[in-house]
């Protein structure tokens, strides 16, 4: 069996349907289709059913997912610990994190970081989508999260203030939450406070619903390192009880003591900490 297959089954199993698992893996929908029919045909074996709502694991296999499972971890631990065997005290350091983040606070940090450190490169790549760090997607996450999976060695880098905001004689409607936002703490706080009837639009970005709260399409729960700093919006305290999110600086257990890595995460979470007030929301 060519690995390489291996990595296709598991997405199509994780994500359900031959578009997400494309979308997983940065390929396009016949590439995936062709992998897996190719897989299937060369095996003499079914592993999913096609059905109306997409790919499903067929019955009594199981067994085979779980194993295949088994295999991509044990093909990425080798994967991570040949990097740490080999890694340089400079060189290139991939760091993911949210839009917001990435826009409103990380590009002065970066710079800042890299004009210290000669021979350092830090890569920024912005998603919403957390970025699965034991499939090496990214070295560090700087991620406001309330909880993390046991995988990652995190430090605590502060927190995250939201406030509700509007555009000045914008419309009296909220702009609620979708895709991974909707798992957000904001998105709970909206889905009890306010019905579905008053929801005049949704995103799933900050920077997004902060425009559309700048065009007047309604209220918005905002990170406050978005919206203060924002002429456009006015800030509406004493709608939203206070609400803050830890922030986190994580990297993968089995990364934890490369040196860059370790250092470029240190750091990270040093320049964060002095980010507070920005961050909170105040003066």
């Amino acid at each position: 069996m060519n690995w390489d297959d291996i990595r296709f089954i598991l997405a199509v199993a994780q994500e359900g349907s031959l578009s997400g698992a494309a979308r997983a893996l940065g390929v396009n929908h016949a590439t995936v289709l062709r992998r897996i029919s190719g897989f299937e045909a060369a095996l003499g074996v079914t592993i999913f059913d096609r059905t109306a709502r997409g790919y499903r694991v067929a019955p009594r296999r199981g067994r085979v997912i779980a194993a295949m499972e088994a295999m991509q971890a044990g093909a990425l631990g080798v994967e991570r610990a040949l990097m740490a065997a080999r890694a340089p005290l400079s060189g290139v350091v991939r760091v993911t994190s949210t839009d917001t983040i990435c826009q409103a606070v990380l590009p002065p940090i970066v710079a800042r970081l890299m004009a210290e450190a000669e021979g350092l490169t830090i890569e920024l790549n912005s998603q919403n989508l957390h970025a699965d760090l034991a499939r090496l997607d990214a070295d560090i996450a700087v991620r406001p999260a309330q909880r993390l999976p046991d995988n990652l060695t995190a430090t605590q880098a502060g927190q995250m203030a939201f406030a509700v905001y509007a555009a000045p004689g914008g419309q009296p409607g909220w702009l609620g939450f979708a895709g991974s936002l909707e798992r957000s703490l904001p998105a709970s706080w909206l889905a009890q406070a306010m019905p579905d009837a008053e929801i005049a639009g949704r995103a799933d970005s900050f920077v997004v619903l902060r425009e559309m709260a700048a065009a007047g399409q309604g209220r918005a729960v905002l990170p406050c390192v978005l919206g203060d700093v924002d002429a456009r919006l006015l800030r509406l305290d004493g709608i939203m009880p206070p609400m803050r999110v830890d922030l986190w600086v994580a990297t993968h257990h089995d990364l934890a003591d490369v040196p860059r890595i370790e250092a470029v995460r240190r750091m990270l979470a040093e320049a964060l900490r002095r980010e507070a007030p920005r961050l909170l929301g105040e003066p």
